[in-house]
């Protein structure tokens, strides 16, 4: 049996566009992208942090310090708003036990504030 774990995740990232004429997804910093493991075309969520709204989308790679809602999720945020974004992975229990989550805290500009390792044993 496999259950859905968290894979990767950029928290606290700055919307920098929303184009609603665009054929849909989120474009991303690459830098944020890799350093959170996120490939492009990968099923992400995004949860907006100043209005509540999720939605569920794919990944593509942006210019430097994009973070880009594109076509319908341009509806869902607007510029200067804060968002995670968050991607999962099918896990068996002994693969979880081991795998540690990529969580980048995204700072000023949509720069890496910092990296996070979750250890699945200590509460956070």
């Amino acid at each position: 049996m496999q259950k859905s774990f968290l894979g990767g995740k950029i928290h606290g990232a700055t919307i920098t566009c929303a184009k609603l004429e665009y054929q849909g997804s989120l474009s991303i910093d690459p830098v944020l992208m890799k350093a959170a493991g996120i490939t492009p075309n990968e099923r992400i969520d995004i949860y907006n942090l100043d209005n509540g709204e999720r939605l569920t989308t794919y990944a593509i790679v942006g210019g430097p310090g994009e973070i880009c809602l594109n076509g319908a999720a341009a509806h869902k945020g607007e510029v200067g708003q804060r968002v995670i974004i968050a991607t999962y992975v099918w896990l068996s229990e002994d693969e979880a036990a081991e795998y540690r989550p990529k969580v980048v805290m995204a700072g000023q500009d949509n720069c890496i504030d910092r990296t996070i390792e979750y250890d699945p044993c200590l509460p956070l």
